[in-house]
């Protein structure tokens, strides 16, 4: 199967890959609930659903509360780099042009050398001041942060439970979608938010070319051409590298 992804991999001109959290399993993050982490279902230790704990509303009026799970979070993100399917798919760029929408906001695509990133739920790399609109130092551990201008709360910008999605992240998705891809793979996420499933769901109307790469079934496992229940570590570098080479297309 995989000289077969190769195969059609090396047809491609522009390709869309969707991750979730089990593209950075192998960086050493967990595939967590919670905005990029750490729990399964149940109550946190101040008795709060990790949900709740990690909502905007909580973050209004119980911001200590808010931030002590989000100090948890990037913690385990500190110190981790990208892996091998990371770096695959930045690689992937020397003969294509390549699209990543990712659900993770740990930044590992972009460090990787990807170009083209949808960080769809925020980045844990920047913070601001939602009272003054200050950037604020990224680095600090404080729990909670205060702007240096103005003291107020400063919060990451990343989606917690309960905000609306990113405006400008929205509309640079639906642009690419518009403008459509060859080939699209769907790695490490169960892609349960309509807007992660929604470009998978049109590639699989269009004919277009969809593989799903994750350890365990998925409900689109069924929908897509290739399903290779893999770790994106193992299957991607190894994928990539057949589609790079000139006889790829033989696996077709």
């Amino acid at each position: 199967m995989i000289d077969k992804i190769a195969g059609e991999l090396s047809k491609a001109g522009r390709v869309l890959f969707v991750t979730g959290a089990g593209i950075s399993a192998d960086s050493g993050l967990p595939t967590y609930r919670g905005v990029g982490g750490l729990y399964n279902d149940g109550e946190t230790e101040d008795g709060l659903a990790i949900e709740d704990a990690l909502s905007g509303e909580c973050l209004a009026a119980r911001p200590e509360i808010t931030w002590k799970y989000l100090a948890q979070i990037e913690r385990n993100c500190h110190g981790v780099g990208p892996n091998a399917a990371h770096r695959a798919i930045a690689l992937l760029e020397s003969r294509c042009e390549v699209v990543v929408l990712t659900q993770n906001i740990d930044g590992l695509h972009l460090r990787a050398g990807s170009s083209e990133v949808i960080e769809i739920h925020g980045t844990l790399e920047e913070r601001y001041c939602a009272h003054c609109g200050a950037q604020a130092d990224p680095g600090d551990r404080a729990v909670p942060p205060r702007c240096a201008r103005c003291g107020e709360i400063v919060r990451p910008r990343v989606v917690l439970f309960g905000e609306m999605l990113p405006g400008a992240a929205l509309e640079r998705l639906y642009r690419e979608l518009e403008r459509g891809f060859d080939m699209l793979f769907v790695v490490g996420t169960t892609a349960v938010f309509p807007y992660i499933a929604e470009p998978v769901m049109r590639a699989v109307r269009a004919g277009v070319p969809t593989v799903e790469i994750n350890p365990a079934r998925t409900r689109l496992s069924d929908v897509v051409r290739h399903y290779l229940p893999e770790r994106a570590a193992v299957a991607l570098p190894e994928i990539v590298r057949l589609a790079r080479e000139p006889k790829a297309g033989r696996g077709v």
